[in-house]
C-alpha cells in the first residue's frame, strides 16, 4: 500500500483544469486517482488512472474501489468532468441533452455517492464540484440552458450535501468559473470573451486550481459557491 497521507480523486483529469488540479495535488504529496475517458497510464506509483466514461455507473464505483485498494482512503473528490454546449434552446438535440445529463449530473451522482460512503466511515472528507458562472447570470449572447440545468443542479446539490453531512466531517463546496483559457476555447475568440468579464480578461486554469486549493484548506467553509469569474456574477 502507498504511504501517501491523503488522496484526491479528480474527474475529467486528462486535460485542462482537471489535469492541472491533479498535478497540483500531487505536488502537495497527495495520492491521485485521475479519471477520464482518454486518461493514459502514469509511471508514478502514487497516480492511479481510471479510463472510462464518468456517466457509466461502473466507472465511479471502480474509481472509488480501486482508489481505496491502492491508497487505503479517499480524502477529496473533485467533480470536474463536464460538457458545455452553447446552443439556442430549440437547437439542442436529444443526444446532446442525454450526453450533458450523463456527464454533468449522472457522473456526479455515481461517483459521489460511493465517495461519501468512504468519507463517512473515515469521519472526514471534502467534495468540490465545478459548475459555471452562467448558472447565476444568464447571458443572451451565450445561450446555455442545458449548462444551467445541469451545472445549476450541481450547485443546489452542493448546498444540500453540505448541510446533510456537516456534522459528519464531510465538507462540500463548489467553484463557479467564468470563461477560462482551456482547450475548448479557440485562441481567436479570446479577445471577445475577455470583454465578457468586468475585469477585462479571461480566467487562467491556475485561477481555478488556486480556488480549489483554497477550499481544500478552508476547514470552516462548507456549502460555498466560490465564483472565480472576473466579476461576472456580481453584475455589469
Amino acid at each position: 500500500m502507498s504511504t501517501v497521507k491523503k488522496v484526491v480523486i479528480v474527474t475529467g483529469a486528462s486535460r485542462g483544469i482537471g489535469a492541472a488540479t491533479a498535478k497540483a495535488y500531487r505536488e502537495r504529496g497527495y495520492g491521485v486517482v485521475a479519471v477520464s475517458r482518454s486518461i493514459q497510464p502514469d509511471s508514478d506509483p502514487d497516480v492511479l488512472t481510471i479510463a472510462g466514461d464518468i456517466g457509466d455507473p461502473a466507472v465511479g464505483r471502480r474509481a472509488i474501489a480501486e482508489g481505496v485498494a491502492r491508497f487505503g482512503r479517499i480524502d477529496t473528490l473533485i467533480n470536474n468532468a463536464g460538457i458545455f454546449l452553447s446552443r439556442a434552446f430549440t437547437q439542442y438535440t436529444d443526444q446532446q441533452y442525454s450526453d450533458m445529463l450523463s456527464t454533468n449530473l449522472n457522473g456526479f451522482f455515481y461517483i459521489t455517492r460511493h465517495a461519501v460512503e468512504v468519507m463517512e466511515k473515515q469521519g472526514a472528507g471534502h467534495i468540490v464540484n465545478i459548475t459555471t458562472s452562467l448558472v447565476d447570470h444568464a447571458n443572451s449572447h451565450v445561450p446555455s440552458v442545458l449548462a444551467s440545468l445541469t451545472k445549476g443542479g450541481l450547485q443546489s446539490a452542493t448546498k444540500s450535501l453540505a448541510i446533510e453531512y456537516a456534522k459528519r466531517g464531510i465538507r462540500v463546496n463548489a467553484v463557479s468559473p467564468g470563461i477560462i483559457k482551456t482547450p475548448m476555447h479557440p485562441t481567436e475568440t479570446y479577445e471577445a470573451k475577455a470583454r465578457m468579464h468586468p475585469m477585462g480578461r479571461m480566467g487562467e486554469i491556475g485561477d481555478i486550481v488556486e480556488a480549489i486549493l483554497y477550499l481544500e484548506g478552508a476547514s470552516f467553509v462548507t456549502g460555498e459557491i466560490l465564483h472565480v469569474d472576473g466579476g461576472q456574477s456580481a453584475g455589469r
